[in-house]
């Protein structure tokens, strides 16, 4: 059995034959306060899942530059796809436009011949009478 330890006046234990206990040794890293947090910030991103280390396998990164470089091609591809569409809808536009105008001008030929034959027939028919 080990002697009781018996504290003296000035902070210092002492065991029953009179010796100074020795103090554990302090460890200088585990004290840090800067250690201390880098440790609180480890083990939160260890429990949300976040890998803070990037180690990553070949593997995982060849499948994300593989999805980065096909998002940036399908957000390429939608950029010239809507410039096609909107010269698609234009073009439209313009047909529409144009077979109106064509239209107007055909019932323009196809109606003042019989309407400028039937308003002369009438003016003579009123200047006669």
């Amino acid at each position: 059995m080990m002697p009781p330890l018996q504290p003296s006046t000035a902070g210092v234990v002492t065991d029953s034959k009179g010796l100074i206990v020795p103090k554990k040794i302090l460890n200088p890293c585990l004290e840090s306060s800067d250690r201390q947090n880098l440790h609180r910030e480890l083990m939160f991103n260890q429990k949300i899942g976040k890998n803070v280390l990037n180690q990553k396998s070949e593997l995982q990164r060849a499948l994300e530059k593989q999805k980065e470089r096909q998002f940036m091609q399908q957000h390429a591809n939608n950029e010239s796809g809507m410039k096609n569409e909107l010269n698609r809808v234009i073009m439209e536009r313009a047909q529409r436009i144009e077979k109106k105008n064509v239209d107007h001008d055909e019932i323009d030929n196809q109606l003042n011949p019989e309407y400028l034959n039937a308003r002369a027939r009438l003016r003579t028919r009123v200047d006669s009478k």
